[in-house]
C-alpha cells in the first residue's frame, strides 16, 4: 500500500500528465496492489447489513488523488451515479458488476452490456470514457471488496446520482465510512 501511494504521489506531481496517461499508469498500479489479498486492515473491510461502505485508505494532501475501500455485503448496489474525476477500480475480493449508462435526451439509457470485475481486475472511469454507472455486490450470498482510485478526494467532491426512469441529477457529497484515515506511515507488518 504505502509503496503504491508513494508511486501515486509521484505520478500526480508530473505536470504534462495527461488523464489517458494517468489512467494507463495507475491502473497498472491498483492491478498490482489488489494482486494480493493480505494487505487491507480488518477494520477497513467491515460491512454494513443495509449498505456499501466506503472507507478512505489515503486522501492526498493536495486533493490530487484518494484511495478507498468499498465493502459490498451481499446483494448491495449504488444507484446510478457519476464521479467528475479519473478514476480506477481493482477488485480485490468477490467481484462486483458495473452497469453503465449514458444520458439521452428522453433519459439514462444502459451504454453497453453489464461486465464483471474479477479478483485482480481493474476497470476505468471518467468524464471522458464513461462516467455514469450502477455498480453492485455480484454475490448475494457474501461481501465484495474493491479498491478504488480517483483524480481527486472523492468524499469531497460534489457528483451526482441519476434517477433511474428520468436522469434527472441530483447533486451529493459521498464523504467517507471511516472519519480518519488510517496510518500507512506505521511499521509495516505484512508487504504491500
Amino acid at each position: 500500500m504505502r509503496s503504491t501511494v508513494a508511486a501515486l504521489s509521484r505520478m500526480v506531481e508530473r505536470k504534462e500528465l495527461t488523464e489517458a496517461q494517468a489512467l494507463e499508469e495507475s491502473s497498472k498500479l491498483i492491478a498490482g496492489l489488489v494482486a494480493s489479498d493480505d494487505w487491507l486492515p480488518d477494520e477497513l473491510a467491515v460491512p454494513h447489513p443495509d449498505y456499501y461502505r466506503q472507507y478512505l485508505l489515503y486522501g492526498d494532501p493536495l486533493d490530487r488523488f484518494s484511495l478507498v475501500s468499498f465493502v459490498w455485503g451481499p446483494g448491495q448496489k449504488t444507484p446510478v451515479h457519476d464521479h467528475t474525476v479519473w478514476g480506477v477500480i481493482g477488485m480485490l475480493r468477490g467481484a462486483e458488476v458495473d452497469q453503465p449508462f449514458r444520458l439521452t435526451e428522453s433519459g439514462l439509457e444502459p451504454a453497453g452490456a453489464a461486465h464483471t470485475l474479477q479478483p485482480g481486475q481493474t476497470a476505468c472511469v471518467s468524464p471522458t470514457i464513461g462516467d455514469i454507472h450502477r455498480v453492485s455486490n455480484a454475490f448475494d450470498d457474501k461481501v465484495s471488496i474493491s479498491i478504488h482510485l480517483y483524480g481527486g478526494n472523492i468524499g469531497r467532491i460534489e457528483r451526482s446520482v441519476y434517477d433511474p426512469d428520468t436522469g434527472q441529477p441530483k447533486r451529493f457529497v459521498s464523504g467517507y465510512s471511516n472519519k480518519l484515515a488510517p496510518n500507512l506511515w506505521a511499521p509495516e507488518t505484512s508487504p504491500s
